[in-house]
């Protein structure tokens, strides 16, 4: 029952989520008067803050509070953002005036309700999906493996609803209706969540984890020139009783428990932690490039033919091909366990490895961006003889991103939480989202930078007023290059692992 509560209010989450991410860039353009690189930059920084705090509010989770305080505290702090930014939408003195950027009240009020609803993102990202996980019986990590898939699911689920049901409400009432109806699920996802609370299953903070890693890098680098075939005067049965995973790697750890103070237990964790930091920085080049959906394939769309008859299809719906197929890869890759399961054939293939599923997420990363950078090409070629390609050719870039993301992010979900000490379960999951956070602030400067370079050369490739003064081909390039050598990286440090 508390897994289905959990799978309910990522929904409502992802919904939010979703909702925000497609409709802001437009309200920014269009009703706050940003430009469009603002606008585009506006959005990845208030996302990558959300998903950038997460790695502390996991922190706050595994030392001092439990994961279900976190996470009713982030959703009220939520609920309060929408409600701040929907006020501001239906009231005529917090908007500017026509063809005017926001006044310094109007601007201060707006990225006070912004970033509270970052503020609140990050903290529900960081232990919804493990407070659901800690329900589980944690011996059984096939069942673990299915839950992380059937988390994704539901992330999905949400990103459908927001990407039809929510860019169809808004283009039809405006913003002022999106709004509301983020703030009536905001408050359903917290009454279902607190309806749980007498039965959910609590695991109490351990203590301040980073305080133990940080004391064993302090005791190692102390120790530096001490031999360590000195005798350690720890009981051999600790190391037999510890149940954190060890490593052959980072051996100069080792040299940490010399001091009297450090356990064997704690080196340990402190060497787990520490190899999850590889796979986690080359997972920021597959949330920069992901980044590009919600930022600039909107803008590219809406300067594209969007009709089919009479009808005018909103570029945001073109988000629900890759949220399909991935709905279906996951049915069909825990159908594919269910299977094995029931023939007595074991589940070691490498298609339901975190780690592989990563690497073909990357790998469809350097694809997408080669691709993206085709199409817009094409796309700036019929706009100079006055045509305009059909919207229809970004679903390549919109579906090769789309299973990048889901083979990575699910993946890192299920690495972190499995391969992290359980004393540091809500931080080592957080990196899953620190990196999308990662993400969307490289995404940011990789357009500030590309822009200054530009400019020094000639002309800025986003230095116009809309995509058609700009050159997107060229930056969607010089992302495809930046994740091809990522994925190069990755594939080292994982066979490392």
């Amino acid at each position: 029952m508390s897994i289905f509560m959990s799978a309910v209010v990522e929904i409502m989450q992802s919904l939010i989520i979703n909702g925000n991410a497609q409709t802001l860039v437009d309200y920014f353009f269009k009703s706050m008067h940003y430009s469009a690189a603002d606008s585009s930059n506006m959005v990845t920084n208030c996302m990558g803050t959300a998903f950038g705090l997460s790695i502390i509010w996991g922190f706050i989770s595994d030392s001092y509070l439990t994961r279900f305080t976190i996470c009713v505290f982030s959703c009220g702090l939520q609920l309060m953002g929408l409600l701040m930014l929907t006020y501001q939408t239906q009231n005529p003195n917090l908007q500017p005036l026509e063809n005017k950027t926001p006044s310094y009240i109007q601007a201060l009020y707006l990225y006070t309700g912004l970033y509270s609803v970052a503020i609140g993102i990050g903290g529900i990202r960081s232990t919804l999906a493990v407070h659901g996980a800690d329900q589980l019986d944690q011996t059984n990590k096939s069942l673990i493996s299915s839950y992380f898939s059937w988390y994704f699911f539901s992330i999905c689920i949400g990103g459908i609803f927001a990407t039809s049901v929510m860019v169809s409400l808004e283009q039809k009432y405006g913003w002022s209706t999106s709004f509301i109806i983020m703030i009536f699920l905001s408050t359903l996802a917290l009454c279902v969540l607190l309806s749980g609370f007498s039965f959910y299953r609590y695991r109490r903070p351990a203590g301040s984890p980073m305080t133990r890693v940080v004391q064993v890098l302090v005791a190692s680098m102390k120790n530096t020139k001490v031999s360590t075939t000195e005798n350690l005067n720890h009981d051999i049965t600790e190391q037999l009783l510890t149940k954190e995973q060890s490593h052959d790697k980072f051996k100069f750890l080792n040299k940490a428990l010399m001091d009297q103070n450090i356990s064997v237990a704690q080196v340990k964790e402190t060497k787990t932690f520490i190899g999850l930091l590889p796979i986690f920085l080359t997972a920021i080049m597959m949330n920069c490039c992901v980044a590009q959906l919600l930022t600039f394939s909107i803008q590219q769309g809406n300067l594209m033919n969007r009709k089919i008859l009479d009808v005018i299809i909103p570029t945001q719906c073109l988000a629900l091909a890759p949220l399909i197929i991935s709905l279906t890869f996951i049915i069909l890759l825990e159908q594919s366990k269910r299977m094995n399961k029931n023939n007595g054939t074991t589940t070691n293939n490498k298609i339901y490895q975190p780690l592989f599923r990563m690497r073909m997420g990357l790998a469809l990363v350097s694809i997408s961006m080669f691709v993206s950078s085709i199409i817009e090409y094409k796309r700036l070629e019929a706009f100079k003889k006055g045509n305009a390609l059909s919207v229809f050719w970004l679903l390549f870039q919109y579906i090769l991103l789309g299973l990048a993301d889901t083979f990575t992010v699910g993946g890192m979900l299920e690495f972190f939480y499995l391969e992290a000490p359980e004393s540091m379960r809500s931080i080592s999951t957080s990196l899953s989202w620190c990196s999308n956070s990662m993400g969307m602030f490289v995404s940011s400067l990789l357009v500030t930078t590309c822009n200054s370079v530009s400019g020094r050369f000639g002309r800025k490739w986003f230095g116009g007023k809309d995509l058609n003064d700009s050159r997107l081909d060229l930056f969607y390039a010089l992302c495809c290059v930046i994740s091809s050598f990522n994925f190069f990286l990755y594939l080292y440090f994982s066979m490392r692992y």
